[in-house]
This record gives C-alpha cells, structure tokens and sequence, in this order.
C-alpha cells in the first residue's frame, strides 16, 4: 500500500507537472512582457515528443494565444494536445491538458518596453478541467521581472497556484537567454516546482531561439526533469508569430 501511495503521489505530480500557466516558448516560465494592443500572438509547437516515466507522448499541437490589449496587457488562451504512445487498456488515447485562460499585465515598464530598469509583470488566471484528464479547476498568479544586458537577458518567475486537484503549488523559474542582438541565441531554463502532497519537480531545458524576422521566431529544446526519481524527457519546436489585427489609424 505504502508503494502504491508513493507511485500515486508521483502520478500526480507528473500530471500536475504545468500546473501553473506562463507563456514563453520553448520554456514553461514566461518574461515580463505582453503583446502589443491590438496585436496577436500565436505560441505553437504543431510536434513535439514526451516521456514520463515509461509512458510516451506525442505533443501534437501545443497552442497558446496571446491577445494584445491597451494598458500593457494581454489575454493568454492555452491548450496542449497529448496523444499517448504507451497506453493500458481502459486508459485515454488522447487528451487536450494544460488548458487555462489568463491575464498577464506589465506592472513596470522597462528594458523588454524599450525603457530603462528591469521590466515586471504579473500573471493570473484560471485553470482549466483537461479532456480526458484532470476534471478540477484551479488559480494561479505570478510575478515576473526581465533584466537584459548586451550580453544576456534573465527572467525570473515565482507562482503560486492552487491546482486542479486543490492543493497549494509553488513555482520558482529562471530563463537565461543570449546576446539578443544574435539571430541565433543559445537558451536555458531552470525550474523547480512543488505542489502539496506530490513529488517535488526539478527541471533543466536547454535550446536555442531562431528570429527570422521581426514577429517571426522559431524555437527548439530538449528538457530533463525529475519528479519523485522519475524521470521526464522532452523534445520541444516550435514557432512564435505575431501580427497586428487592427489597421492603424
């Protein structure tokens, strides 16, 4: 029985393991920023492949809208289809996770506005029942600051969130990025997250972004987490598009 709980708790906190929502391709921690008011922004990763533990997905697509709005805000929209590679019989073949909505808003106005200082920002927002997943809702919010230099841009996140199962989570995350002025910059994440009465998520990602053009960028990682001694690998591309939807007066 004790075994049974202790795989349980792991199950749950592989599951549970984007708990909270922040939107930043190819990371699971975001930057303080926000589209443009009147400007869409579509974060897709159309494949992309996971392992947790023994079972195997295909992330096919992962999707998530940001909406520019006046007021240095944002609507964020995310949704994740999973289809599973190992499966039991009985078990799903497919699931859309990861779903939520969620404002992002700029509280300082800085070096990502093209300011001086740091730039920082808030996210908060509601977590979504999956489909074929978890049924529950949740909340969460975050706090973000940006600092870039010529040489490097740093964003660190901390949330708080109350899953979809109802128990109290914490995030903290840290995205060290490259000369922005490279078309090529070389990228790394780091995260930890732990959500009562799961096992405690330590993740590392490392990648590069690609910025063809002027709202036009494409991204690829490969991630290695450790939920409870289970091990989590995951191969992340992707792109990031932006347009204006509403004509200039």
């Amino acid at each position: 029985m004790v075994r049974n709980a202790a795989k349980v708790a792991v199950i749950s906190a592989l599951l549970a393991h984007a708990a909270v929502a922040l939107a930043y391709r190819p990371f699971d921690s975001t930057d303080a920023d926000v589209a443009k008011a009147g400007e869409f922004e579509l974060e897709l990763g159309p494949v992309g492949r996971l392992r947790e533990g023994s079972k195997r997905f295909l992330v096919a697509p992962a999707v998530i809208a940001n909406i520019g709005f006046s007021h240095d805000r944002e609507l964020v929209i995310q949704g994740q289809h999973e289809v599973a590679l190992d499966r039991e019989a009985g078990e799903p073949r497919s699931a859309l996770v990861d779903n939520g909505v969620f404002i992002k808003q700029v509280l300082r106005r800085g070096v990502l506005q093209d300011e001086s200082g740091p730039s920082a920002a808030t996210e908060y927002g509601v977590l979504l029942p999956s489909v074929h997943g978890q049924n529950g809702t949740g909340l969460s919010v975050a706090g973000i600051i940006s600092q870039r230099w010529a040489a490097a841009t740093v964003h660190l996140n901390t949330a708080l969130g109350w899953t979809r199962e109802h128990e109290p989570d914490l995030f903290l995350g840290a995205i060290l990025e490259g000369p922005y002025s490279w078309r090529v910059r070389p990228v790394a994440e780091f995260f930890t997250e732990q959500a009562r009465g799961s096992a405690r998520v330590n993740s590392a990602l490392v990648g590069a972004i690609w910025r063809l053009r002027d709202g036009l960028s494409f991204d690829a990682g490969l991630r290695s987490a450790q939920a409870g001694g289970e091990p989590i690998h995951e191969l992340r591309l992707g792109l990031t598009w932006a347009f204006s939807f509403r004509k200039e007066p």
